[in-house]
């Protein structure tokens, strides 16, 4: 099982490199993601955290276009229904992943959470974690187009870093509730938490899914 070592794209090249440039945004906003909440843990909201969130703004903005363009084009390309229509699910919940790391930054724009000092190394190591599983998710999503093998390998990294995400998250909310935080502060942390942390659980769900069209593609 998972032998497959061809695109699957590669008689529609242009639709093929228009998924690589997506994967290459989904790449691209999930390390300006993890730079924006680094900054934001050591200066709050200045000048250079409205760079990052304007920067991953438009990356959103670009892979919202670059998705529409790859929806109508696989309906122009003569692909197995089965095949078109799993490539545009693929598509739609990476472009998911895409949209929540552009919530989760507005979140810290508009809302200007403070952070105490105690809880920064968890919240850099969170917004981390999260960051590299959807790096993984991206690169075994890509390698579905090319290599099973290398994209079962890229999955199993993604349980992995979902797995630490959930319990880095779970000891920094135990540690938030149990601070002396007005309850108004903990929950407003709480949904901070619950943000970055989405971001991992929805690369997971992300990756049950493939490997169920990659169990298709080698029967």
């Amino acid at each position: 099982m998972f032998h497959i070592n061809m695109s699957l794209l590669s008689k529609t090249k242009a639709l093929e490199n228009e998924i690589d440039h997506f994967h290459d945004k989904l790449i691209d906003i999930s390390l300006a993601f993890n730079k924006a909440i680094r900054h934001y843990l050591k200066s709050g909201r200045d000048k250079d955290f409205e760079k990052y969130s304007k920067q991953i703004k438009k990356i959103e903005h670009d892979a919202d276009k670059l998705r529409r363009d790859i929806e109508n084009h696989l309906y122009s390309q003569n692909l197995l229904p089965d095949l078109r229509a799993d490539v545009l699910k693929l598509v739609e919940n990476l472009d998911n992943v895409i949209n929540k790391f552009e919530e989760v930054t507005y979140m810290f724009y508009a809302q200007k959470p403070f952070i105490c000092d105690e809880y920064r190394s968890l919240f850099k190591e969170l917004g981390k974690l999260s960051s590299e599983c959807a790096e993984s998710m991206c690169k075994a999503s890509r390698a579905y187009f090319r290599d099973l093998t290398t994209m079962r390998d890229y999955a199993q990294k993604v349980y992995f870093l979902e797995h630490e995400s959930d319990t880095c998250s779970r000891k920094l909310i135990e540690e938030v509730f149990s601070s002396p935080c007005s309850l108004a502060e903990k929950i407003q942390l709480r949904q901070f938490i619950d943000g970055i942390a989405e971001i991992a659980d929805e690369a997971e769900d992300f990756i049950d899914q493939l490997l169920i069209f990659a169990i298709k593609r080698d029967i």
